[in-house]
């Protein structure tokens, strides 16, 4: 079976098949994956069934859907966040616990200024995967196995339901991936490479029991389908979608996913995630930071943007969400008291205009003038920059 080496990334060597011949009735491509994903450890095939919530429903207020863009997180995030009731709690008030019977294949710390914190990946077969980051802190039978087996060592058969760790003050996030199911909506899927489980996020809505299905539902702030968010909304000759710096090596960044600063050189206009009828445009440089801002809804739709149209312009604006019609604004925390949200920037003043033109289908132009009116932008000046695909 041939392969490419790919990365190594997370102490272990991880690889890309390429080609496509199948094995047990599935493409190479699906398995490869899955077994780099679980660092060689999982077994079977097909899609597994999550039976239990990783919180306990009354420890947390919303799930905030995939397609997130906020601060560092330019491009729409792959993962969703089940947000605390006490968003401000201590570290370790809540327990987290694995969403079913499965093995845990990788745990991967990080030290930040709030404390140690762990990423988790759990196998259910070889093409269906599911992950936490966040965790505060681990459980104490997953704490004696951390420690025994090592980094990258990690092999532990868990069951659904069983403690994991605890997770305060914070977040926690989660995603499903099935290998078998690859994203269609990256106009080019090498670009990111350099955390290539994105390309397999799937929605958990279709692997979960009726049960945990309503109970999900029921914390669920998006309306819209899919309701579980959507991240991958390239479209090929298009403005919409996620773009990267030429030259600086996609989603990694010149500096590597390991460099504080890899996204600086990405770019998203993308729908909203709780209203993906309102788009925003987030950039990971704008005066020097990552930065988020939305769009009018009057102006040109970046889903219809091509070469054709030439240079567009749009004032960069702040924005609220609008809790039904009750004209309230929702506090982004607690559960909303009417649904839907939506995305409202009217009456916002103008932080900003930003210039596009795609000069290729896969190659864009881009200028921001910070503190600036569109009224007083005509053109591109030699600080503008390109990106590509």
């Amino acid at each position: 079976m041939a392969a490419v080496l790919l990365a190594a990334l997370g102490g272990g060597i991880w690889y890309f098949l390429k080609n496509d011949s199948s094995e047990e009735g599935l493409p190479s491509s699906a398995l490869g994956a899955g077994r780099r994903l679980s660092n060689n450890k999982c077994s079977g095939e097909g899609p597994g069934t999550l039976t239990h919530l990783p919180m306990d429903l009354a420890d947390f207020s919303i799930i905030i859907p995939y397609g997130l863009m906020i601060g560092g997180h330019v491009t729409p995030i792959d993962h969703q966040y089940y947000s605390p009731m006490v968003f401000n709690s201590p570290r370790d008030t809540y327990p987290v616990y694995a969403m079913a019977d499965s093995r845990l294949v990788d745990i991967q710390p990080r030290d930040t200024d709030r404390g140690r914190e762990y990423r988790m990946v759990f196998s259910m077969t070889c093409t269906f995967l599911y992950y936490y980051d966040l965790v505060t802190s681990l459980g104490p039978d997953i704490q004696t196995a951390y420690e025994n087996q090592g980094f990258g060592g990690l092999d532990l058969e868990v069951k659904g339901g069983q403690l994991i760790g605890r997770i305060g003050g914070q977040t926690l996030d989660f995603a499903v991936w099935d290998t078998t199911k690859p994203l269609t909506g990256f106009v080019n899927p090498d670009s990111y490479q350099a955390e290539n489980w994105k390309i397999y996020t799937a929605d958990p809505l279709d692997y979960v029991t009726a049960q945990i299905k309503e109970k999900m539902l029921a914390k669920y702030i998006r309306t819209v389908e899919p309701r579980s968010g959507k991240i991958d909304h390239d479209i090929d000759g298009r403005l919409i979608g996620s773009w990267f710096l030429e030259g600086s090596n996609g989603y990694a960044g010149s500096g590597g996913t390991q460099n504080q600063n890899y996204a600086a050189g990405h770019l998203s206009i993308s729908p909203e995630h709780i209203d993906p009828t309102a788009f925003l445009v987030s950039f990971g440089n704008y005066q020097g930071q990552p930065q988020q801002f939305s769009i009018s809804r009057s102006a040109p739709s970046p889903a219809e943007v091509s070469v054709e149209t030439g240079l567009v312009k749009y004032a960069l604006i702040g924005w609220q969400y609008l809790e039904g019609n009750t004209g309230r604004f929702w506090d982004r925390t607690s559960f909303p008291s009417v649904l839907p949200l939506t995305v409202v920037n009217r009456g916002f003043p103008s932080q900003g205009c930003v210039l596009f033109q795609l000069v290729e289908d896969r190659q864009l132009k881009m200028e921001a003038f910070p503190n600036q009116s569109c009224s007083a932008v005509s053109a591109f000046t030699s600080a503008a920059n390109f990106y590509e695909r």
